[in-house]
């Protein structure tokens, strides 16, 4: 992985601008991974966005799922649940 391509992160604009890179690397090391917004959830007030991978080095009982009220509150709980299950993810 090309060091160059991480942005540095402002600490007050989120994750959000580095998503499309975690889901890149997540890929390189094999793990699906997608990110969603519900339209139905969003009509209904309940957390609109879900974050899910599996496979690679995540076993079935260790596949990443959370759900969050904006991008950036659902990838911060994706990838604590992702270190939790040992995906030393960089960011």
């Amino acid at each position: 992985m090309s060091k160059n391509r991480w942005p540095t992160l402002d600490p007050d604009s989120g994750v959000e601008e580095v998503v499309p890179l975690i889901l890149e690397w997540l890929g390189e090391q094999g793990i699906d991974a997608l990110i969603r917004i519900d339209a139905e959830r969003v009509r209904e007030h309940r957390p609109a966005w879900t974050f899910f991978a599996s496979g690679g080095p995540l076993s079935l009982e260790h596949s990443v799922q959370v759900a969050g009220r904006t991008a950036g509150e659902c990838v911060g709980r994706a990838l604590h649940h992702l270190r939790r299950a040992g995906v030393a993810v960089p960011v």
